[in-house]
């Protein structure tokens, strides 16, 4: 007899996240010998602080399943990085360490039995993460910065539509759009969610590279009613170590005993020489001091000028406040790209891909509506090593562009001559 197999219907057609799928799409194009700039996955380019992969090495003998939380060190000093960068009072006892932000935000949506409130534009997993769990999602569209961040009003209004528990996504600076809430907006903010007893997870994986380096949390203005997520993948270079932790008040500890029943359940512990190494991120250091300082300072120079070059163009661009991205807007050009048969992002992403090898992702891979024409770059394609080096020695300035960050620089000359050409400017 043929096995029988029936697919449960949340994961039916779930596709591969698209920001992991661009990585396999563009290895592929390019060692077929297509010249392709990879603007998809928003990898760090800079390597893992020296001290942190000495402390991994110190550690590749451990063996033994840790608690689900979390080692207790590491928790300790997860609170304690918390409160000395950001301002925030979080118990070690209140911290979740998991394989990757990612695995602990899904596992929130789990343990969370309400609606999902999700600003529009947002990364490309929370969505799919609460079709996984079940859980109702209400897109909040976007105002304010080119249309790009959440209002208060908004807000309000998702929130008086009926009486129920929620639980609000934030996350600043923003995957995809760089941008970041300001203190008075999240002020304002906090004061609609602290009303309307709103959970909020706020999203901090770029706290730390925002460029100014004056992160605030979210959970100074709300901290009983606010869950920070962070981890190693983005300050600190080790994506691929997947080590996220989430920070919650005392007041949400029904949810953090939820978290670690169900981490008991089915990762049962986060790597031990991951966690060992870890704490050594999570402490003071003068090394990953200097290293934040210079990571931001390339970081800040890349996207200034490759928000310059195309704002310059003619596109509709936010001028970035942390991270890797930009997320230009082509509706200045949906004339002209109609002509060419091009009336969507993703027939977008097509045309650049073909005639200037760059490799985007679609807007509408992020909430926004294809034919609203905004696309995400990730402006990470280049050697983060060398870039260090020659930041911490040198100017930074076009030569340093050219000579470091080569295939992002090549790229973004590439799109910014494709829209001057499509918006017939000289």
């Amino acid at each position: 007899m043929t096995p029988r197999l029936r697919i449960d219907p949340r994961v039916d057609g779930l596709p591969v996240s698209p920001t992991l799928a661009s990585r396999g799409r563009s290895g592929e194009l390019a060692a077929a010998g297509r010249r392709v700039y990879r603007l998809g996955l928003g990898q760090s380019p800079f390597p893992v602080p020296e001290p942190v992969v000495a402390a991994l090495r110190a550690a590749a003998a451990e063996k033994d399943y840790l608690p689900p939380g979390g080692l207790a060190e590491l928790r300790a000093a997860v609170a304690d990085h918390h409160r000395r960068r950001h301002g925030i009072a979080i118990a070690a006892e209140d911290v979740v360490v998991g394989p990757g932000s990612k695995e602990l935000m899904f596992l929130l949506q789990l343990c969370f039995d309400g609606e999902i409130l999700l600003p529009t534009p947002s990364w490309v997993s929370y969505v799919p993460q609460a079709r996984l769990a079940g859980r109702k999602v209400v897109a909040l569209e976007g105002g304010g910065h080119h249309g790009l961040q959440l209002s208060p009003e908004t807000l309000d209004r998702a929130c008086a539509a009926a009486d129920v528990p929620r639980l609000l996504f934030l996350n600043s600076p923003s995957n995809p759009t760089g941008l970041a809430y300001e203190r008075d907006e999240q002020i304002a903010l906090a004061e609609v969610c602290r009303r309307h007893g709103v959970v909020v997870l706020s999203d901090e994986i770029y706290g730390d590279l925002r460029f100014d380096g004056r992160h605030e949390s979210f959970a100074c203005h709300y901290p009983e009613g606010t869950v920070v997520a962070s981890g190693l993948s983005k300050w600190c270079g080790a994506g691929g170590w997947r080590l996220g932790t989430l920070g919650l008040p005392a007041t949400l500890r029904p949810l953090r005993r939820a978290l670690e029943a169900v981490a008991s359940e089915t990762y049962s512990t986060t790597s031990a020489p991951i966690q060992r190494a870890a704490i050594a991120a999570f402490r003071p250091g003068a090394e990953l001091e200097l290293y934040l300082h210079d990571a931001r300072r390339v970081l800040s120079f890349v996207l200034g000028w490759a928000h310059g070059e195309l704002a310059r163009a003619g596109l509709d661009v936010p001028e970035p406040a942390g991270g890797f991205y930009l997320f230009p807007g082509f509706a200045p050009l949906r004339e002209r790209l109609a002509r060419r048969g091009v009336h969507d992002d993703v027939a977008l992403c097509e045309l650049l891909l073909a005639t200037t090898g760059v490799f985007a992702l679609p807007g509408s891979a992020f909430g926004m509506a294809r034919e609203a024409l905004w696309l995400r770059l990730a402006l990470v394609d280049f050697d983060g090593a060398r870039a260090l080096v020659a930041a911490r020695d040198g100017t930074l300035d076009v030569a340093f562009l050219r000579r470091h960050v080569t295939a992002t620089t090549e790229a973004i000359l590439a799109l910014a001559a494709l829209a001057r050409e499509l918006g017939g400017r000289p």
